[in-house]
C-alpha cells in the first residue's frame, strides 16, 4: 500500500514536461513494446498451434475472421485515443479532479460505444466473410470463431481505455501489464486447449476470451487502486463529456478502422490466388506487429507525451518529441527488417509453410518489410493529431491510405505477379502517405506553437 500512495501523490505532477525526451520516449515505448508484443506473440502462438495441425483451410479461417476482428479491435483503439487525448491534457495543466471525472465517464462510454458495435458485427458475420470470399468449411470456422469472440469486445475496450489511461499518467510498467497479462494467459491456455486438450480452433477462441478478461482486470486494478484516478460517473457529468469525448473517438474509430479496410480488402484480392496464399497472409498478419511491435508502442506514447507538454504549453518540447518519435521510429524499423531477412526462412518452416505459403513469407520479409518505415510515419503522426485537437486529419489521412494507396496498387500488382503483387502493392502504396502524414504533422505543431507563445 506504501507504494500506491507514492504513485498517487506523485500523479499531481506530469511526467513528460521535463527531462530528456529521447529518455521519456525510449523507457515508454520498451514498456509498451514489451506489453504489445506479448499480445501480438499470443496471436502469433494461436497461428503456430492451430498451424501444427497441418490443416490450410484452420488457417484460412482464422484470416478471413481476424480481418472482421480487426474492425472490432480498431474500435477499442480508437476509444482509448479518445480517453488519452482527454486525460493527458487535463494532468500536464495539473487538473486532478477533471481527470478523474474523464477516466471514469471515458471508460462507461467505451463500454457502451463498443458494446454497439460488437451486436452490430456480431449480425453481420456470415455477409461479411462471404464478402471477404470464405466459403465452405473455411466460412463455418471462420463464423465460429467470430460468433464467441465479438461479444468480448466490451471487455477488451475497457482494458484498453485503462492501458491508455496508465500511459497517460506515465505508468509505463502497469499500462505494459495489462497487455503482458493478457498474452501470457492466452498463450499458456493455448498450450493446454490446443496442445494438451486437441481442442483446435476451438481451443484458441476459449484462450483469447479469457484472454480479454484479465486484461480488463488488471487494467482497471491499475487504475482504480494504484493510481485513483477513477471518479464517480454520474449521469450529468457523463453528458458534459460524451460530446468531446465523441468529438475525438468518433474520428478514431474512423482513422482505426480505415486500416482494417485495407486489410479486409488484401484479404478479398488474395483470396482468389487459394488458401494457401490466404494462410500466408494470416501468418504475415501476425508476424508484422511481433517484428515491428516497437513501433506500435511508441505511437502509443507520442500521444501523453505531446498531450502534457501542450498542456504545459511547451511548444518546444512538443515539436522535439515528434521528431525524436520519426527518428526512433526509423532505427526500429532498420532493426526489425534486418532481424526478418535473416530470419524469413526460419519462420516459414516454424508455421510448417508447404511450398505456396513459404514463398510468399520469405518475399514479405526479406523485400516488402522496410516499407513499414511510411506506415510507421503515418502511425506516429495519427497520435500527434488525435492529441493536438484534429482527429479528422488522421481520419482522412488513413482514409486515403486505405483507398487510394491501396486499391488501386493491389489491383495491379495482383494482375501481374499474383498474390505477391498483391502484397507488394499494398507496401508501395503507403509512400507517399508517409511522407505527407510527416509533413502534415511538422505544419500542425508548427502552427499550434504560435498560439501556445501568445
Amino acid at each position: 500500500m506504501a507504494e500506491v500512495e507514492t504513485v498517487r501523490r506523485d500523479g499531481n505532477n506530469p511526467k513528460f514536461v521535463t527531462g530528456s525526451l529521447l529518455r521519456h520516449i525510449l523507457t515508454m515505448t520498451a514498456a509498451g513494446a514489451l506489453g504489445l508484443m506479448a499480445v501480438f506473440v499470443g496471436d502469433l502462438a494461436n497461428i503456430y498451434f492451430l498451424s501444427r495441425i497441418g490443416d490450410d483451410t484452420i488457417i484460412a479461417a482464422v484470416g478471413y475472421a481476424s480481418s472482421i476482428l480487426f474492425f472490432s479491435t480498431s474500435i477499442g483503439i480508437g476509444l482509448s485515443i479518445a480517453a488519452t487525448s482527454l486525460i493527458a491534457p487535463a494532468l500536464g495543466a495539473r487538473r486532478r479532479a477533471r481527470a478523474r471525472r474523464l477516466t471514469a465517464n471515458a471508460h462507461v462510454l467505451a463500454f457502451v460505444f463498443s458494446a454497439m458495435a460488437s451486436l452490430a458485427l456480431w449480425f453481420a458475420i456470415d455477409p461479411l466473410l462471404r464478402l471477404l470470399g470464405a466459403s465452405g468449411r473455411t466460412l463455418d470456422l471462420a463464423s465460429f470463431y467470430l460468433e464467441v469472440l465479438l461479444p468480448t469486445l466490451p471487455f477488451l475496450s475497457l482494458g484498453m481505455t485503462s492501458s491508455a489511461v496508465l500511459r497517460s499518467v506515465g505508468d509505463a510498467r502497469r499500462a505494459m501489464n495489462v497487455t503482458l497479462s493478457g498474452a501470457v494467459i492466452n498463450t499458456i491456455l493455448d498450450v493446454v486447449f490446443i496442445v494438451h486438450y486437441g481442442m483446435g480452433i476451438e481451443g484458441a477462441v476459449l484462450s483469447t476470451v479469457l484472454a480479454r478478461l484479465v486484461m480488463m482486470a488488471v487494467g482497471l486494478w491499475g487504475v482504480v487502486r494504484v493510481h485513483d484516478l477513477m471518479g464517480r460517473s454520474k449521469l450529468a457529468t457523463l453528458k458534459q463529456d460524451v460530446s468531446p469525448y465523441w468529438r475525438i473517438a468518433m474520428p478514431a474509430v474512423l482513422t482505426n478502422i480505415a486500416p482494417a479496410v485495407g486489410n479486409a480488402y488484401i484479404t478479398h484480392a488474395i483470396a482468389p490466388h487459394g488458401d494457401a496464399a490466404v494462410a500466408a497472409w494470416a501468418i504475415i498478419g501476425r508476424i508484422i506487429p511481433v517484428a515491428f511491435g516497437a513501433i506500435y508502442a511508441l505511437s502509443g506514447v507520442v500521444g501523453p507525451i505531446l498531450g502534457q507538454n501542450f498542456g504545459a504549453r511547451s511548444a518546444t518540447r512538443m515539436r522535439d518529441a515528434y521528431t525524436l518519435s520519426l527518428l526512433t521510429m526509423a532505427a526500429f524499423t532498420g532493426v526489425a527488417w534486418l532481424m526478418l531477412a535473416l530470419l524469413a526462412d526460419p519462420l516459414a518452416t516454424l508455421f510448417h509453410a508447404g511450398p505456396d505459403v513459404r514463398q510468399l513469407i520469405v518475399f514479405f520479409c526479406r523485400w516488402l518489410s522496410p516499407l513499414f518505415v511510411f506506415l510507421g510515419a503515418t502511425f506516429v503522426t495519427n497520435a500527434v493529431f488525435n492529441t493536438l485537437g484534429r482527429p479528422h486529419f488522421s481520419t482522412a489521412l488513413n482514409w486515403g491510405r486505405a483507398t487510394l494507396g491501396t486499391v488501386p496498387f493491389v489491383i495491379w500488382g495482383g494482375k501481374l505477379y499474383g498474390a505477391e503483387g498483391v502484397l507488394a502493392g499494398n507496401m508501395v502504396g503507403g509512400v507517399a502517405f508517409g511522407l505527407i502524414a510527416i509533413f502534415a504533422g511538422y505544419r500542425l505543431i508548427a502552427r499550434l506553437g504560435k498560439t501556445l507563445r501568445l
